[in-house]
């Protein structure tokens, strides 16, 4: 399976990492552990020990006098540095490098990389631009998909399934893609989907629904493929809802949020978390749906609306070029 090698992922934002807590990470069919020491540096190296094949994000860290941290095997307690050097016991001076670190770019909060091949595209900007002006709440929905990248990002870009996997949620009645601007492997949707006025139950349940008007106007911003950004305008806030795609393997996709907003009301400060909590449940329907789809099966019916999978199908079939 196609996995777009040169194209840059996300692969978390630091306040995903808590201070000398290792996690473990996936990209390409590799698995890897991923910390952030006192000091704020942060390492990634090969997720198995080379000594018998533990996973060492299962491990913990050990903080040196220095305020830098190593990684600790499970298994041996084999403690290695952000070189993949470890100490043997008995010795009194590190090995070489036994593990070749995952190059990683780290633009202030956020960590990217190409995943050890060459770059074919750059990394968007915009992140650090909404990081600059908007305020951060927090992450959300992050999870691991068993389906491949193609069918994870076709399910994204699909504006008619907003009244199907996610009907019940908002009660969207219908999908009016107003515009769609093709600009290579970046590009905007503009959208209008009039929805029923939610009851009483409905918001007791997530108070979030007090910010959504009647008919929900996105605008998602795409940068193929590693990423989209919803923006979100209302009396309430301004909204950033920045969804990031990563190929694990070849079955299985990762898709994780971060959101960020700007107050206009002090209502928004009250309903940070329901927003979060919101956004957590739609991927959790997509991910739900994603797991039940025949992926292969030939596709006998085009509805309207789908500009966006085609934008995306063109793109895969083509990169790193644009036609």
């Amino acid at each position: 399976m196609k996995m777009l090698q040169g194209a840059p992922w996300l692969l978390a934002h630091r306040s995903m990492l808590k201070p000398n807590q290792p996690v473990k990470v996936s990209l390409y069919g590799n698995d890897y552990v991923i910390w952030q020491d006192s000091t704020g540096k942060i390492s990634c190296l090969p997720n198995a020990c080379p000594h018998m094949g533990a996973m060492l994000s299962e491990g913990w860290c050990v903080t040196k006098p220095d305020g830098s941290s190593v990684v600790t095997c499970p298994f041996h307690a084999l403690e290695f540095d952000g070189f993949g050097c470890t100490v043997l016991p008995g010795s009194n001076k590190p090995t070489k490098s036994l593990m070749e670190p995952l190059e990683l770019v780290i633009q202030g909060d956020f960590i990217w990389s190409y995943g050890g091949y060459e770059a074919k595209i750059p990394i968007p900007t915009i992140m650090n631009e909404i990081a600059g002006e908007y305020e951060f709440i927090g992450f959300t929905g992050d999870r691991s998909i068993k389906t491949d990248f193609l069918s994870l990002l076709l399910n994204m870009h699909d504006y008619n399934h907003q009244n199907g996997t996610h009907r019940e949620l908002f009660e969207i009645e219908q999908v009016q893609l107003k515009q769609f601007i093709d600009d290579g492997f970046h590009s905007h949707a503009y959208i209008d989907q009039p929805r029923k006025k939610p009851t009483l139950r409905h918001i007791l349940k997530n108070p979030a629904l007090i910010a959504m008007p009647k008919v929900l106007q996105a605008h998602l911003e795409n940068f193929f493929p590693c990423m989209a950004v919803m923006h979100g305008e209302n009396a309430i806030l301004s909204l950033k809802e920045c969804h990031f795609y990563i190929p694990e393997s070849p079955n299985y996709s990762r898709i994780f949020i971060l959101m960020f907003i700007k107050a206009h009301n002090p209502i928004a400060h009250l309903i940070k978390r329901n927003l979060l909590r919101l956004i957590d449940i739609v991927v959790e329907q997509d991910a739900d749906i994603l797991s039940k789809l025949y992926a292969n099966t030939p596709q006998h019916i085009k509805l309207n609306n789908e500009v966006g999978m085609d934008w995306v199908r063109r793109n895969f079939e083509s990169f790193p070029m644009v036609e």
